[in-house]
């Protein structure tokens, strides 16, 4: 499953869009990753500040 590094999140929201099956839930104060994450790495490849971590294999 992703991992959300919360020290590097910016909270830009562009993982959240990105995820096949929204899974991906931004709140004013943190981003959680929900049960339905597939760990397909899109939004680990996406993030630009590198606060998305995974063991995808994709």
């Amino acid at each position: 499953m992703v991992r959300v590094v919360r020290d590097k999140c910016c909270y830009c929201g562009g993982c959240v869009g990105l995820c096949p099956v929204d899974a991906i839930t931004l709140y004013e104060t943190h981003l959680e990753i929900g049960a339905a994450c597939i760990n397909c790495g899109i939004c680990v490849k996406f993030c630009p500040v590198g606060a998305l971590e995974g063991d995808h294999e994709g």
